[in-house]
């Protein structure tokens, strides 16, 4: 009886693992929308000069506030990054604040360098951010801001990966789920860790 149990067990393991994905093609790519809510989680790896860190994420934008907290993989919160309509702010996992005007701005000073956490979600979307120019590749990759940008979709069309990549870095997030709903936000909200 048990061995039935572990061959059910393992025969859905490997369904989920053979997850059916597709490279974005260059006519999916879409004009930047307006989204009430977004919501998403999974992994996260960047890669700097040879070396690579990784963490788990939580993400959520609503009511104008888009929060991303990064992850242990055992599931303890180590920082937050916030941004809303006053700008970004993040806390690291001792409860310091740190703050500034762009979300660029603020991982170039605790980082070194700028993440593109400002188009993250655009990007993750299938959609270039608007205001900037923008370049479609042959084979569904983006090109903007300096960054070289390619996505996987499931089968319902969600993220399943989004990869960007410039000289320099690489940023790589593999989504274990993700929501989002169109629209304008109801209310303009503002980050928690403001008080």
């Amino acid at each position: 009886m048990w061995k039935q149990g572990i061959a059910g067990m393992a025969a859905a393991l490997v369904l989920a693992a053979c997850t059916a994905t597709k490279p974005q093609s260059p006519s999916e790519w879409q004009a930047q929308r307006d989204w009430k809510v977004f919501e998403a989680s999974g992994r996260l790896s960047v890669k700097v000069k040879g070396t690579g860190s990784y963490a788990n994420f939580d993400w959520t934008r609503e009511n104008g506030v888009e929060t991303i907290d990064v992850n242990t993989p055992i599931g303890t919160t180590v920082g937050q990054l916030c941004q809303d309509a006053e700008g970004v702010l993040a806390v690291d996992a001792k409860g310091k604040t740190y703050h500034a005007d762009t979300a660029a701005d603020l991982s170039r000073q605790l980082l070194g360098y700028a993440l593109p956490v400002q188009y993250l979600g655009v990007w993750a979307n299938g959609e270039w951010a608007k205001d900037l120019p923008h370049q479609l590749l042959a084979d569904g990759t983006l090109q903007q801001a300096g960054w070289r940008i390619r996505r996987s979709l499931r089968e319902d069309g969600s993220p399943y990966t989004l990869l960007l990549e410039n000289n320099d870095m690489s940023v790589r997030m593999v989504f274990s789920e993700s929501r989002r709903e169109a629209g304008l936000p109801e209310t303009q909200g503002r980050c928690e860790a403001r008080g």
